[in-house]
């Protein structure tokens, strides 16, 4: 007799983490920011449910939303194009599991990474400024130009990353936006 089982939920599903350990991709929960391998390394974990709120506040992630354009499936900036923007720095630091069509999970997109989540979101707000500073190249307005130059002088990440996270609960699924 055949078993009943959940449309995508058949076949071995493993997912490389970048130190070499395999995991069970259902292991990851939608809760989780970071998960520990057997051999004691510490990876963040982000999955494209996870709101651009997570890395900064609601302020800038409406910014960015208004400003980048997306020409892909998504309606608006989020998760998975800073993700994909880490990706693109780090293509052997990052690893990616598909759960789309996987009916035993919460989520679309995973993505491990060899960094642990502190780490993950500093690097997250360095590409974010560095974009910031590449649009902010071609402004006609020399004063804008200016002024964001020189409070990028006095912009510290590792601080900003520090305040961010005492202001948010990272200690639980149910962190909350500011």
């Amino acid at each position: 007799m055949a078993e009943p089982r959940v449309p995508g939920s058949g076949g071995d599903r493993t997912l490389e983490l970048p130190c070499g350990t395999t995991i069970d991709p259902h292991e990851i929960d939608l809760g989780m920011r970071e998960y520990t391998c057997a051999n004691g390394d510490t990876h963040a974990v982000v999955t494209d449910v996870h709101p651009p709120s997570r890395f900064f506040p609601e302020s800038l992630v409406a910014v960015l939303q208004e400003t980048i354009e997306t020409d892909d499936e998504f309606d608006a900036f989020g998760t998975p194009h800073l993700m994909g923007i880490v990706l693109e720095e780090f293509p052997e630091k990052v690893a990616t599991y598909d759960g789309s069509d996987d009916g035993r999970v919460g989520y679309a997109m995973v993505w491990v990474t060899e960094f642990d989540a502190r780490r993950l979101h500093e690097i997250i707000v360095e590409l974010v400024v560095e974009l910031m500073d590449h649009a902010i190249s071609h402004a006609e307005d020399d004063t804008a130009v200016t002024d964001f130059e020189s409070q990028m002088l006095e912009f510290d990440v590792s601080e900003f990353v520090d305040q961010y996270r005492r202001q948010r609960d990272f200690e639980s699924e149910h962190d909350r936006a500011l």
